[in-house]
């Protein structure tokens, strides 16, 4: 029986992407039920040797070619809210295949292509004129003065995405009822994100590794640190329960956005000593920083549509969590998470479930528990790649779905690699003073998360050969 054959495009390590990881977990399982080619960014090498060791691996360049020279039988693109995709994107524009859309708002990764890729920035301003009329134009012209508004995420700048899409894979529902809004006959399936099953690490060992006191409670948030990641009400939660004569700590895994002033907010908040911004952990700290933790608080509001890997990770843990209920987040079943409504009551919600699960710690277990249980259940790796195949075979008409190999090609390890390696990126370090047009592309790209000095240095570079 013939073995259908996959062009895979995506970042991987060392690109600055989520989506590097996610990749690199997915496609060993992938491998058991076709042959795979990985298109990657031109001049990327990739640091994960088992990709080259295990599977074809070539340069987006070379797919044009590739696909006269030996037909494919599915084309798939993955397609985020970063810079790492933009080459994904030119050749998505001119092949067309299937999308993994994971971000439903692309609006940053369109300003920064406008003004990076097409060197012309006013591209931008007049496609968000067009597309959503005078609102549109307004949110574009504060935009590109680095005036970054909430209101951004209601512009999501997908649908040139949608419109050369054959068909699309979500991880949400949320997402994929957005895209059956802005493009009915597109076809789409809702697939489930896989995450490895992580390592059982003590508690009392990861604090006693990192240097944190034994006794006391300690909160946790993960990720790269921005006003969306709703740490003021956080820490007014955190102040609450310290005037209460709780010894709580909070831990702030991961790198600050230069445009969030987060050591001034601790200051005001008289909590210097109660906060630890950690920046950068190199991931065996990553994980014990998770293990530390008595409650996580993975908070987001507004939502750009993102499912996040690094929340699957923390309930793969075992880890009590906060989240916001909105997005892909509202969908999680009852009894995983504790949902906190964005909006006045925000903060009574945070130091509500705070005290909860302090004062009850058989609660905390069980939330803990039933999240583990529910990311084994429902987030594996091999349910994932089951349903992509499933979903291709359905849109390209293969005649039937066959595992041709019965071990992954690889066995990632089971690690929090994701949220160590991108969402806890070293800080980003600021650029010398530049033109308007450089620094606004350069803070859109920082607000993302992205911290790669050289790769903004040489973006900055580029924009000033033609600013």
């Amino acid at each position: 029986m013939k073995i259908p054959r996959i062009a895979y495009c995506s970042p991987v390590n060392p690109a600055p992407s989520g989506i590097s990881d996610y990749s690199e977990e997915l496609l060993p399982y992938l491998g058991q039920y076709a042959e795979l080619t990985l298109f990657v960014e031109d001049g990327l090498r990739p640091s994960n040797r088992l990709l080259t060791q295990q599977l074809e691996v070539l340069p987006l360049r070379r797919l044009p070619r590739e696909l006269r020279r030996r037909p494919y039988d599915a084309l798939v693109y993955h397609m985020g809210n970063s810079p790492a995709h933009a080459g994904i994107w030119r050749s998505a524009q001119r092949l067309p295949g299937v999308v993994v859309l994971h971000d439903f708002v692309l609006h940053h990764f369109m300003l920064w292509y406008a003004a990076n890729v097409q060197r012309d920035i006013q591209l931008y301003v007049r496609a968000m004129l067009e597309r959503y009329g005078e609102p549109g134009g307004h949110i574009a012209q504060l935009m590109i003065r680095s005036r970054f508004s909430d209101a951004a995420f209601d512009f999501p700048c997908c649908e040139p995405v949608l419109a050369q899409a054959r068909g699309l894979i979500a991880h949400s529902h949320y997402v994929a009822e957005r895209v059956a809004a802005l493009s009915p006959a597109l076809p789409r399936a809702v697939v489930p994100m896989g995450v490895p099953s992580p390592p059982p690490i003590e508690r009392n060992a990861a604090r006693a590794r990192l240097g944190l006191p034994q006794d006391g409670a300690i909160l946790a948030s993960f990720g790269h640190i921005n006003a969306w990641k709703r740490i003021e009400p956080t820490l007014r939660a955190l102040a609450a329960l310290r005037a209460e004569g709780r010894e709580v700590r909070y831990l702030l895994v991961g790198s600050v956005s230069p445009n969030y002033d987060l050591k001034g907010l601790i200051e005001r908040s008289r909590l210097s000593e109660a906060v630890r911004i950690t920046g950068y952990a190199p991931r065996e700290q990553f994980e014990d920083y998770v293990a530390a933790a008595d409650i996580c608080v993975n908070l987001r509001y507004p939502t750009g549509g993102e499912t996040s890997a690094s929340l699957l990770r923390l309930l793969g843990a075992g880890r009590p969590t906060l989240v916001s209920a909105v997005g892909a987040f509202a969908e999680l079943p009852p009894g995983v998470v504790a949902q906190v409504d964005p909006g006045p009551a925000e903060g009574d919600q945070i130091l509500a479930y705070c005290r909860l699960l302090l004062d009850r710690p058989e609660l905390a277990e069980q939330l803990g528990q039933q999240a583990r249980s529910f990311v084994a259940r429902e987030h594996t790796l091999a349910q994932a790649a089951q349903s992509y195949i499933r979903f291709l075979a359905r849109l390209y008409g293969w005649p039937m779905v066959v595992r041709h190999r019965e071990q992954p090609l690889w066995h990632p390890e089971p690690t929090a690699t994701s949220a160590a390696s991108v969402a806890a990126a070293p800080a980003p370090q600021p650029l010398p003073p530049a033109s308007p047009l450089v620094q606004t592309t350069a803070n859109a790209m920082q607000e993302l998360g992205l911290s790669d000095s050289a790769l903004l240095r040489r973006i900055a570079q580029r924009i000033t050969e033609v600013s």
